[in-house]
């Protein structure tokens, strides 16, 4: 029987998603990368089933998610070097195929290609949204996530979970004063 993903957030573009693989909750901080059976979860949900589940990927998942919050949180030299480091481990072929233009991406090593995959749509999302990359702003979460809202101006990683815990905070603070 395949398990259920655990995750609070899981409907961001797949680097986020890949990011998200480590979350706070009531009885700490969570990893779905901690083992094989985490690692299996994951690749189904983000469509990966063709990357093998075996250590060496999930190695290198957490190899590119580490690069993916370095960039994110301090993007300096040695981020840079991260996720160039992984995206070094594959490319993408471009060709004129029957039904006009086709992309493929190749990685030497099948282990890498979830975590290139998810390294190049890092690069994406820096490319086509600037500056809506937001690390949440609830007390104690590390999720992060693509805002989309018209305004641009999302705090939360959900308004139910972080969004109401800050309201909630706000009108207590209002209320004892």
């Amino acid at each position: 029987m395949m398990a259920n993903d655990p995750r609070p957030l899981t409907t961001e573009p797949l680097a986020l998603d890949l990011l998200n693989t480590e979350w706070i909750d009531d009885g700490g901080r969570q990893d779905l990368l901690a083992d094989i059976r985490g690692l299996r979860v994951w690749l189904r949900t983000a469509g990966l089933g063709s990357t093998p589940v075996d250590a060496a990927a999930l190695e290198h998942l957490r190899e590119a998610r580490a690069a993916i919050r370095a960039v994110l949180e301090d993007p300096g030299t040695q981020a840079r070097a991260d996720v160039n480091a992984v995206l070094a481990r594959g490319h993408v072929v471009d060709r004129l195929g029957p039904a006009g233009p086709e992309s493929e991406v190749v990685v030497g090593d099948p282990s890498w290609r979830a975590a290139h995959l998810a390294v190049r749509d890092l690069l994406a999302l820096l490319r086509d949204h600037p500056g809506r990359l937001r690390a949440c702003a609830g007390d104690g979460c590390i999720l992060h996530f693509l805002d989309t809202s018209r305004s641009g101006r999302r705090q939360w990683c959900s308004m139910t979970v972080c969004g109401n815990r800050a309201k909630a905070r706000r009108h207590y603070a209002r209320t004892r004063t």
